[in-house]
């Protein structure tokens, strides 16, 4: 057996990502080693790679990005009892303890000792990884789904899911507005067309090419946000004959994201606050309006992973198709790319590493023939 495997790393935030030959690690007790099968590039592994992210500051660097995986078990940690090696997995990016208050209280996703594959651990942009936690943590793919599927699920489908169905209580019959399509937003646009009945979906954002991928998920209505924060508002008023919507969401995480959000709710509405602050610019929340209108502001993050198999379930069934938003398929090499031309915007849809082994060399001769 290898003692190596290739995988990306940075040794400094905002620095080169680099392939490197790393010791290859071995099941943790109650955990398995898995051999990654696929493992997409999001917009968070931009964020933990130039330094905005606590959990890798107080981690500490090198890190090998990578929260959105799945794989198959190549070898079982001591105690590790439900899977078997050769088992096809998912990956939910929050791994909790199961010991801690807030799991005590049903509530994983807010684990007080929580691991996160590429933020409190190396990550997916490897041949192999270290998963804790196993039996409490991992599912099982049903044979209908693909790798490629379960790791679009894995962050920005199960994230959107747990911010509009089980946070925001979507009802069918009624508007939900989403603020910003990217990855996150474009997921929550297609959880809502699936989930619930009969609900119209109002999708905001600056890029023409987004608002158009949200018409083609399932969007009922898009506003162009380019148009300044007064047009986004009356126009989502416009849209609901001046009620506003039952529920909106935040997917971006700027300022002007949320406080639309929050002024676009109708009078005991709700707002999903899921898309994580950035830049600097804390929102003006209108508090005088939240009080008087008995607006609901909730927090959420991430799905808890007794919630992936009844997920993994509705891929399988074709209600959810998180792999519309896979756009291609890549290498470690491009993958660690992608990261970095996140510094010049994202990417309307999901890059999905499968691709984990060196490309072969090609002899001298056929390349004298290609050029030939």
């Amino acid at each position: 057996m290898a003692t190596t495997m290739r995988a990306a790393v940075y040794h400094a935030f905002s620095g080169p990502i680099t392939i490197q030959e790393v010791p290859r690690p071995s099941a943790p007790k109650g955990g398995v080693l898995l051999r990654v099968k696929a493992c997409g590039v999001c917009r968070s592994d931009w964020h933990g790679w130039k330094g905005h992210d606590s959990d890798i500051v107080d981690h500490g660097l090198p890190m090998t990005p990578g929260h959105e995986l799945s794989g198959t078990v190549s070898q079982l940690g001591e105690g590790t009892t439900k899977f078997q090696v050769g088992d096809r997995v998912a990956v939910p990016f929050i791994l909790s303890c199961g010991n801690c208050r807030q799991c005590a209280r049903a509530s994983p996703t807010t684990c007080e000792a929580q691991e996160q594959p590429g933020f409190t651990m190396a990550g997916g942009f490897a041949e192999f990884v270290a998963i804790p936690r196993a039996d409490r943590n991992l599912s099982l793919l049903p044979p209908k789904v693909s790798f490629v599927q379960a790791a679009a699920l894995g962050c920005r489908a199960t994230t959107a899911y747990r911010a509009v169905v089980q946070q925001g209580r979507l009802r069918a019959g009624e508007t939900i507005a989403i603020f910003g399509c990217g990855g996150l937003g474009l997921s929550a646009v297609m959880v809502a067309a699936s989930i619930a009945e009969n609900v119209r979906v109002l999708a905001v954002d600056v890029s023409d090419d987004a608002c158009a991928k949200a018409l083609e998920l399932g969007a009922w209505h898009v506003i162009d946000a380019k148009l300044g924060d007064a047009y986004v508002r009356s126009k989502v008023s416009e849209v609901t004959g001046g009620v506003g919507a039952d529920l909106t969401v935040d997917a971006a995480g700027f300022a002007s994201t949320c406080e639309n959000a929050v002024w676009c709710a109708r009078r005991g509405g709700r707002m999903v606050q899921v898309g994580l602050p950035l830049g600097g610019v804390e929102p003006r929340v209108p508090m005088s309006r939240v009080a008087g209108w008995e607006l609901e502001i909730i927090g959420s993050h991430g799905v808890g992973a007794a919630d992936m198999p009844a997920l993994l379930s509705l891929v399988a069934a074709g209600t959810l198709q998180p792999e519309k938003l896979v756009q291609r398929e890549v290498g470690l090499e491009e993958g660690a790319e992608c990261i970095r031309a996140m510094d010049d915007g994202s990417p309307l849809g999901m890059t999905m590493i499968t691709r984990f082994k060196a490309a072969p060399e090609r002899s001298p001769q056929s390349k004298r023939m290609k050029t030939a």
